[in-house]
């Protein structure tokens, strides 16, 4: 594969353009957004623009690409017309992904009457130039070999992509941080604890782990010699009892104006700016510490 359909550049969709470029691909950008071309060249001040060409229609996009990687808004009637214009323009052997945080690729792919089965979604992770995890969902109509050819390509420009064997609101990360902030917010509703304070717990405690391994290999070292099956012989008649315990939460207005003067109040006197370039330096530096350490899984 050579060239890529970016379509929808926002935050989204120029992390994906950065990440191309830098693997010297080809990248064919779209969004119908006013001044969109040029914010997309704008947050790309450190990725080479030489091989970057942005059109007005989605389907010369789509025609010109290898791959595309849709990133629209998260609203079913926007999808299903976007992704008609897609399926129209695209060769048939041509995957067609979308960085859909949620929806179901059956769903996607019911704007698609020619080839439902090349319907993806390749959901990344914030910044996806970054961050190398990005689920490859199929759904009921898509062939395992365009899941293959998927899998293939994120692999081949330094993601880590995992196969979902079956689709699910949410696929797999989002699923996993949405029980997470339940509780966050619970506790935050409760009193419990503040905003602040709950970042410290996660930034500070479990997070350090979870940035190195998975919550299940995590659990298995700290069983010691007997591993997992020490840890769930022994904490998890305590877990359940937690997990009847956990908050159910429903984010009222009062909750959300709860959280964000507690988020406000926690980065008083910061930059968000120099924040998210903090962020970055440091996932850098942990990823480049993770790859030289071969006995990773």
């Amino acid at each position: 594969m050579t060239t890529v359909a970016i379509v929808g550049t926002g935050v989204i969709g120029a992390s994906w353009a950065e990440l191309f470029l830098g693997h010297g691909l080809d990248v064919v950008a779209t969004d119908p957004a006013p001044g969109a071309e040029e914010r997309l060249r704008s947050a790309l001040e450190d990725a080479p623009t030489d091989r970057l060409r942005f059109v007005a229609d989605p389907g010369e996009a789509a025609a010109a690409a290898d791959f595309v990687q849709e990133n629209g808004p998260e609203r079913e009637d926007v999808k299903h017309a976007l992704f008609a214009v897609l399926d129209e323009a695209a060769r048939p052997d041509v995957v067609l992904a979308s960085s859909s945080s949620g929806l179901l690729p059956s769903v996607i792919a019911q704007g698609c009457p020619k080839h439902p089965e090349r319907v993806v979604v390749g959901h990344p992770f914030n910044p996806p130039h970054l961050i190398p995890l990005v689920e490859v969902v199929p759904g009921r109509r898509t062939a395992p070999e365009v899941v293959d050819r998927a899998v293939a390509f994120y692999t081949s420009v330094g993601k880590r992509p995992i196969r979902l064997a079956q689709e699910v609101p949410g696929h797999v990360a989002n699923r996993l941080q949405a029980a997470l902030w339940q509780e966050a917010y619970s506790l935050v509703e409760r009193g419990v604890a503040t905003v602040a304070d709950i970042d410290t717990a996660i930034a500070y405690g479990p997070g350090l782990r979870w940035a190195v391994l998975g919550p299940f290999v995590n659990q298995h070292l700290s069983g010691g010699a007997g591993g997992l099956a020490h840890v769930l012989a022994h904490l998890g008649p305590p877990t359940e009892e937690w997990w009847r315990d956990l908050g159910r939460v429903h984010l009222t207005p009062e909750l959300a104006e709860t959280l964000v003067a507690g988020v406000d109040a926690e980065l008083a006197g910061t930059d968000d700016r120099a924040l998210v370039t903090a962020r970055d330096a440091v996932l850098n530096a942990l990823l480049a510490a993770k790859a030289a350490q071969p006995d990773l899984p």
